[in-house]
């Protein structure tokens, strides 16, 4: 057989995303580019490694056990990388990085004053929801991951270097945007905006009212954080949002936070890596620099770690 890299790479795309489309799309090639791959690589190896049922691509029993080594590969290919970034240093390298969508209102600015200090530093960033970063993260498709919670299942280091206050907020018309207080109980009445399962805030907000006993009622379900506060702006009802993404907000007085009872949830934001993983000189800056900004945590601090089950 000859397999090169290059084939490994579009089949673990492939299979990632179930589509020759949306795989091509994700490699920069063409749909036509990435199928001739595929087909070589079946040629190769002399054994179908994937099927299509509808319009979606099924991994064979042989593609199953092919994709285990594919990642197992990459993760070899990625270690030999930063190992060779540590003797470039920072002339030069790739910072990988996956954030959750809440993230993102803060960490472009961090990106900037990082690239200020090391211009010939890349970045890779992925924005998404909580599910998808650990995913990444587990996959060895990133080299550091931020999130408001770390994962329970996978081997990990994370340190918090911000926190993350959850807050109620309604249109500042609403009745109780009028109140100096206002109870958890008095929001069983509500309709709530909420975001996605798979979201940080959502699994916060819901953690929080199961813990006080309330059951919310859920109005839209909404995928990024910029359509929640468009339909609670509309209307449409109240929701729980971290505070650092509605600053222009509160400015311009398009929304109110309430005076509820047993809010903000005081959460923090966390730099997770894994245990065993070899960082680039580049993460390992990145990372110092987060954590450096809080007073509270040393570069090399007691680290939370969250154990393979």
């Amino acid at each position: 057989m000859h397999i090169t890299l290059r084939h490994l790479r579009i089949f673990e795309a492939v299979a990632q995303h179930s589509s020759i489309s949306r795989a091509a799309a994700e490699l920069h090639l063409t749909q036509p580019a990435v199928s001739m791959q595929m087909k070589q690589l079946e040629e190769q190896i002399g054994i179908a490694l994937v099927e299509q049922i509808g319009k979606r691509l099924y991994l064979t029993e042989a593609g199953q056990e092919l994709r285990g080594h594919a990642r197992r590969i990459s993760a070899q290919m990625t270690d030999l990388n930063a190992a060779m970034d540590q003797f470039r240093g920072l002339e030069r390298g790739l910072l990988r990085l996956a954030v959750v969508s809440t993230a993102n209102y803060f960490i472009p600015q961090l990106l900037g004053g990082f690239g200020e200090r090391h211009p010939g530093v890349r970045v890779s960033l992925q924005v998404a929801n909580r599910e998808a970063v650990l995913g990444a993260l587990a996959d060895n498709r990133t080299e550091l991951a931020i999130t408001g919670q770390p994962p329970d299942s996978v081997d990990v280091i994370a340190q918090h270097f911000k926190n993350n206050p959850l807050v109620v907020i309604a249109a500042p018309t609403h009745p109780l945007a009028q109140l100096d207080a206002v109870s958890l109980q008095q929001l069983d009445q509500e309709l709530m905006v909420v975001r996605e399962a798979g979201s940080g805030t959502r699994a916060a907000m819901d953690r929080h009212f199961a813990d006080h006993g309330i059951e919310y009622r859920a109005g839209c379900e909404m995928g990024t954080n910029e359509a929640v506060k468009q339909a609670v702006q509309a209307g449409l009802g109240l929701a729980v949002v971290s505070l650092q993404t509605i600053e222009l907000e509160l400015e311009t007085r398009r929304l109110a936070v309430l005076p509820v009872a047993t809010f903000p949830i005081l959460r923090h934001w966390y730099v997770v890596h894994r245990t065993n993983k070899r960082l680039s000189a580049a993460a390992q800056a990145f990372r110092e620099m987060l954590l450096a900004r809080n007073p509270e945590v040393a570069v090399n601090p007691t680290p939370r770690r969250a154990m393979v089950t």
